[in-house]
């Protein structure tokens, strides 16, 4: 079929080289056969060739709006350390911090206005929620439509309302009211801008406790607003803090003479007796170490949450723990978020399956790696192996679908869970336990899938045959890894093949003498007829040329060729499967049965036939197809076929000469 590939290919040319080949319309139609199977199988391959190109299209798109993400978060963070700088560089004189303070005091009055007015709107317009908002500050309200994570498309029309420690989630109905559906924490969630895409425009990715979710607002400035009004009630509390303390008062001229008249006593150094104050020891770092870890769990920094975690607990195995005065309570916030990471990871970790492996196992390294390290082994193996359970079982059903081989796409995608395996838990052998079980545990699912759609009862013994070949072959690429599974799946399998090849066996034999046999020599019509049936019997590894007489005529009988035919190709099939040694006295016993079958056919009583003509089938039979049948078993499955062994050599000796033909004696009563 390469002559398709061909640039210069013309159908013209094709089709008229093909029909000076082809001999007979049968010809034709195998060609034509073969024509068809090529052209499915490119589809096939064209189809599996477009979904892998857009799936990782959809990868690297989820790629980028994850950098785009990450990008927009640092040019916040970048803005808040700009802000800070100009906060702590700003000079402020005692008239400005007056004019604030009643400025702060008016602001705050309205503030509460505007709060118990939003309180009241809460509770009268939202059905369900029961919630307490007394002395929360409201910052924002507004409608949303959520859309799905895949295909972007709407599910329901939702309205938010924003407090300083609250996020209250709710369903608009078709009667313009309101349902309450969620609350959430400022503080917990994180808030990713989207960039617009052609069919999606202002619309926000908002990371959940829950997972996350994507809201789209009606306009771009909606779509800002939100965002900076979460930011807002993220940092309400860091932005609050300076304004509870008393402003700082100028120094009076009592004050100022009373420093001057005792300058020692305030610039004497401490004596070194004096003990110092305990918390002063703690490092800045550790006592916002519980919500910097927070906050970067929240904004996917896993990587940075896990050694902020391995840092903090270094410092507490170390001695500068007892200069600490709260090392407990910090300790304790510090283990409840390294839980809360390794959950989140877990999570990242399951939801990280796929419908092609290779990316699933891509998108399970990042959480794989952070989860080994944190010595969360078993957890992490066992996450990863149901995923991997998952995509393979998808795989296999796809393939079915698409009429693909099964067998070298389960083997190949089971190495390669087992390499990625290995390679992540090399240092955790106890890990690999757990490998061999879930191999296990997929290959019954496999053989179960194999039993249910192509061993089925009724199945040619051929089909068995290619079909346990096409299993046997990749199955012996795990011993490559260490990984011997081909004795456990012939353990599978072989209740079901035994009961196919005494299927098989019975068929076989009821469909011998069943054809009406003339005992004749075999006329083929043709010479080209006896050349093509030849060369048939030369791909099978025996000559019959020493019997053909004339042009078209076989000194053998057309039963006898067609069974040597059938016989040879039985062979190779019985081969195939006597690999297995389990299953090599049913497939001895099959051959022998349907030879000997074939070996007592004997013409009717009542029938004129040559007896040395019946005899030389016979013959033939025992000289010459049981010494090249038994030598194709032993070239195929490597074994010896000891039951036609012993039949070749019985029937050897029970052969006689050929019997004289019977003559009509001419007989009279005339003396």
């Amino acid at each position: 079929m390469k002559e398709f590939d061909d640039f210069n290919f013309s159908v013209d040319k094709y089709t008229k080289e093909l029909t000076r080949e082809c001999v007979g319309g049968s010809d034709l139609q195998q060609r034509k056969k073969e024509i068809e199977a090529y052209n499915e199988t490119t589809a096939a391959t064209l189809k599996q060739t477009c979904k892998k190109n857009y799936m990782e299209f959809i990868q690297t798109a989820k790629e980028i709006s994850h950098l785009e993400s990450e990008m927009y978060q640092l040019s916040h963070i970048l803005i808040e350390q700009r802000n800070i700088l100009g906060t702590m560089t700003d000079g402020k004189t005692s008239s400005h911090l007056k004019a604030d303070s009643v400025e702060a005091e008016s602001s705050a009055a309205a503030d509460d206005v505007e709060n118990s007015h939003a309180t009241r709107a809460v509770k009268e317009m939202v059905q369900g929620f029961n919630g307490n908002l007394e002395g929360k500050t409201f910052l924002n309200e507004g409608a949303l439509i959520e859309l799905d994570g895949n295909d972007y498309r709407p599910i329901q029309r939702v309205f938010f309302f924003l407090f300083n420690d609250v996020l209250i989630v709710c369903k608009v109905k078709h009667d313009k009211r309101l349902d309450f559906l969620t609350e959430y924490d400022p503080k917990k969630i994180a808030v990713i801008n989207i960039k617009d895409l052609d069919g999606v425009k202002n619309a926000i990715n908002i990371i959940t406790p829950d997972g996350s979710k994507i809201y789209q607002s009606i306009t771009a400035a909606g779509k800002t607003e939100w965002i900076e009004k979460l930011e807002e009630a993220f940092r309400f509390d860091q932005q609050k803090k300076p304004k509870k303390g008393q402003a700082p008062q100028p120094p009076t001229r009592a004050k100022q003479q009373s420093k001057a008249a005792t300058p020692e006593k305030e610039t004497a150094p401490q004596s070194p007796g004096e003990p110092k104050s305990l918390e002063d020891e703690t490092p800045e770092w550790l006592s916002t170490a519980s919500e910097e870890i927070q906050t970067l769990v929240a904004q996917r920094h896993f990587e940075d949450a896990q050694e902020l975690i391995k840092r903090s607990q270094e410092f507490m195995r170390t001695e500068s723990r007892k200069k600490v005065p709260q090392a407990g309570i910090i300790e304790g916030k510090v283990k409840q978020q390294e839980l809360k990471l390794i959950n989140v990871l877990l999570k990242e970790l399951s939801n990280s399956h796929n419908r092609n492996l290779q990316i699933a196992l891509r998108a399970a390294k990042r959480p794989l790696k952070i989860l080994v390290e944190m010595g969360r082994y078993r957890q992490a193996s066992a996450t990863l192996l149901k995923v991997c359970a998952v995509s393979l079982r998808v795989a296999q059903r796809e393939a079915r679908r698409n009429n693909a081989d099964i067998s070298e796409l389960f083997f190949c995608d089971l190495t390669q869970v087992a390499c990625d395996f290995l390679t992540a838990f090399e240092q955790q052998p106890a890990c690999v336990s757990a490998l061999v079980v879930w191999c296990n545990a997929e290959l019954q699912y496999f053989a179960s899938q194999l039993i249910k759609h192509y061993l089925t009862k009724g199945t040619s013994l051929e089909a068995v045959a290619k079909c346990v070949e096409r299993v046997r072959k990749p199955s012996t690429k795990l011993t490559e890894i260490g990984l011997d599974i081909s004795y456990h799946l012939e353990g599978l399998l072989r209740t079901t093949l035994e009961s196919l090849i005494e299927e098989s066996k019975e068929r076989l034999l009821d469909s011998v003498g069943r054809t009406e046999e003339s005992w004749q020599p075999y006329n083929l019509q043709t010479k080209s007829n006896l050349k093509r049936l030849f060369l048939e019997l030369d791909v099978l590894g025996i000559d019959v040329r020493a019997q053909a007489t004339g042009d078209t005529w076989m000194n053998l009988t057309q039963s006898t060729v067609v069974f040597i035919r059938h016989f040879l190709q039985l062979t190779e099939y019985c081969g195939c499967l006597a690999k297995c040694e389990t299953l090599l006295q049913s497939l001895e016993l099959l051959l022998k049965e349907l030879f000997i079958a074939q070996h007592s056919l004997k013409p009717p009583s009542d029938m004129a036939v040559d007896p040395n003509f019946v005899m030389k089938n016979k013959i033939f039979l025992v000289d010459n197809l049981l010494p090249i049948a038994i030598d194709k078993f032993r070239q195929i499955s490597g074994r010896q076929c000891e039951g036609l062994r012993e039949l070749h050599t019985k029937m050897s000796r029970q052969q006689g000469a050929p019997l004289p033909r019977q003559r009509s004696v001419y007989t009279t009563d005339v003396f």
